[in-house]
C-alpha cells in the first residue's frame, strides 16, 4: 500500500495579511499544521494569517497569552484584539468561513460552549488516532492538559 503526503502549503503570515484574524497554532506539530493548512485552504477570501506559537512576533505581539496556554490549544486573535482559544476559535471561525457555517446554528446554540471545550480536549487528545499518525517527531504535538 503507497502512502501518500500532501505538500505543505505555503501559510500567509502577518505580514501578507496585517488586518486578517489572526490564527495561532503549534507549528512543529504535523497534526496541527495539516488542520491548519486545511483552514487556509478554505480561507478564499483571505481573512486568516497564520502564525506558529514558536514563532518569536507571538511573544512579542501576544504577551498574554502563555507558551503553555497555546501548547493547550490554538488561539484565533480576532481584528478587535479578542482572543479565542479551542473550541471558541472554532466556534468563531464557523460564522467567518462559508465551509463551517453549516455548523454555526449548533456552535452557537446558548450555554453550549462548555460541550464544545470538551469535545475539542476529546479530540485533542486522540489526534493521532484520529489522524492516522503514529507518532510525532519529538514532544511537540503533546498535548499539555493540566
Amino acid at each position: 500500500m503507497k502512502t501518500t503526503t500532501a505538500t505543505p502549503i505555503e501559510l500567509p503570515g502577518l505580514a501578507e495579511r496585517p488586518q486578517a484574524d489572526v490564527v495561532i497554532f503549534d507549528g512543529e506539530c504535523n497534526f496541527c499544521r495539516g488542520q491548519v493548512e486545511r483552514l487556509a485552504r478554505w480561507d478564499r477570501a483571505g481573512r486568516l494569517a497564520f502564525v506558529s506559537l514558536h514563532d518569536p512576533i507571538v511573544a512579542e505581539r501576544y504577551p498574554d497569552l502563555s507558551h503553555e496556554q497555546m501548547m493547550d490549544q490554538m488561539y484565533l486573535v480576532d481584528q478587535a484584539g479578542n482572543r479565542h482559544g479551542g473550541a471558541a476559535a472554532f466556534r468563531y471561525l464557523s460564522r467567518k468561513m462559508p465551509r463551517l457555517w453549516l455548523l454555526a446554528p449548533l456552535m452557537h446554540v446558548p450555554f453550549s460552549l462548555p460541550v464544545w471545550q470538551w469535545c475539542y480536549r476529546q479530540v485533542a487528545k486522540r489526534r493521532y488516532k484520529i489522524a492516522g499518525k503514529q507518532h510525532c517527531d519529538g514532544d511537540a504535538c503533546e498535548v499539555h492538559f493540566k
